[in-house]
């Protein structure tokens, strides 16, 4: 029996019992399918990354509170508070420090504003944060001195917190919204930047000291962003704020830093680091998933032996060889698995950009991933069909024939 025989004899199957085919497939369609939306959504939140921190330019410091080997991603987010706004005073005496940003950041905040409502993170910061991190205000004002002087209890929305919140960047201004049950007066709106992790489209800036005072009523801060004068004293003033610091904390020489300082092409590279990790363990989901559905078509391929054995036993009565029977069970497989390779991949594409919206990431399925995904299902085919094939092969005919 020739590959194309097995073949036309596995989708006459197939067809024959198209309910049996459809839930023999379902887990590779649904293992397919997250592969190729996974990796789109993780490439989409690595690229947004890349252009978010490249945006950033070249003479940006970012110092974090916690260890240096905690990575960025946890010394922003985290609740280490080794930093304080005397440390950023201290950091601003530098020479060749063009601006300094004093940071305190807090997630999952719900801002109200009338019957609209939304999580978003708020940023509590000084004037300084729209020039360290290339900010533009859209509408209105970033927050100035005297508000950060009086802790005055005002904000400035990102564009895409304003969306949410229903509120029209003109119309926003001197509108009253609640954080956590916090009121704040909208005093300005930022021009888009893109989506991405950390995006300041998603976000609201407050006064460092209203926040501090509602927080923790101490001057501790998560990060401190330093803006250099030249892209060529970068290293110099690197060193520079490592030596300061160190110092004012009472680090010992050999000791170990309470604090992390990276500049664009470090924050490029553990960034990157860590949002390939994101994507490769939703990917290790989805193959988890891909597995499952494998080892479904093995079952119901072991099932299709036994219901068949008569058939099995006739075929090799009538001069049937072992690789005729093998290879008819192994491409019957193989055919379910790579349909269901087929029809995933499809809704993959489709649910890609959805799912992108919803994580605030452009997701645009790739032909790698495709392939990938394709070939992962050839694979599970392969696998699943070759125990049932060869148990299939190695029947007896007598005893077969004689099976009931």
């Amino acid at each position: 029996m020739t590959v194309a025989e097995a073949l036309r004899l596995a989708l006459r199957r197939l067809r024959a019992n198209k309910v049996r085919s459809g839930l023999t497939g379902l887990g590779v369609i649904i293992g397919v399918a997250a592969v190729v939306a996974l990796m789109a959504v993780g490439q989409g939140a690595q690229h947004a990354l890349t252009e978010r921190i490249s945006s950033l330019g070249t003479n940006l410091l970012s110092v974090q509170a916690g260890g240096s080997t905690g990575g960025f991603i946890r010394g922003a987010a985290g609740s280490a508070t080794t930093l304080t706004t005397d440390d950023a005073d201290a950091l601003r005496a530098l020479p060749n420090v063009a601006a300094v940003a004093p940071e305190l950041p807090v997630g999952n905040v719900l801002i109200v504003s009338g019957r609209s409502n939304t999580t978003t993170s708020m940023t509590g910061t000084t004037a300084d944060e729209a020039r360290v991190r290339g900010l533009d205000v859209q509408v209105g004002s970033f927050l100035s001195a005297h508000e950060q002087a009086h802790g005055l209890r005002v904000a400035v929305l990102g564009s895409t917190t304003a969306s949410d919140l229903n509120l029209d960047p003109e119309g926003a201004i001197g509108s009253t919204i609640f954080a956590n049950g916090l009121p704040l007066q909208v005093v300005g709106v930022m021009q888009p930047k893109g989506g991405g992790f950390q995006s300041p489209d998603d976000q609201i800036y407050v006064p460092l000291s209203a926040l501090q005072a509602r927080v923790s009523n101490t001057n501790n801060l998560r990060s401190i962003g330093v803006s250099v004068t030249s892209p060529s004293k970068i290293t110099q003033v690197q060193s520079e704020v490592e030596n300061l610091l160190r110092i004012r904390h009472g680090i010992a020489s050999g000791g170990t830093d309470d604090f992390g300082i990276f500049n664009q092409a470090q924050l490029l590279q553990v960034a990157s680091s860590n949002a390939a990790t994101l994507r490769n363990f939703l990917v290790g989901i989805a193959a988890i998933a891909l597995l499952v559905g494998g080892i479904g078509i093995a079952n119901i391929m072991l099932v299709s032996v036994r219901e068949r054995t008569r058939e099995i036993g006739i075929r090799k009565a009538i001069g049937a060889r072992y690789r005729d029977i093998s290879r008819q069970f192994l491409v019957e497989a193989v055919t379910v698995s790579l349909a269901g390779g087929v029809i995933g991949a499809v809704l993959g594409a489709l649910a890609a950009a959805p799912v992108g919206r919803a994580v605030k990431v452009t997701a645009t399925p790739s032909w790698s991933a495709v392939l990938l995904a394709f070939g992962s299902a050839a694979v599970v085919g392969i696998v699943a069909g070759w125990w049932p094939a060869r148990q299939a092969a190695a029947l007896d005919p007598i005893i077969a024939l004689r099976y009931e």
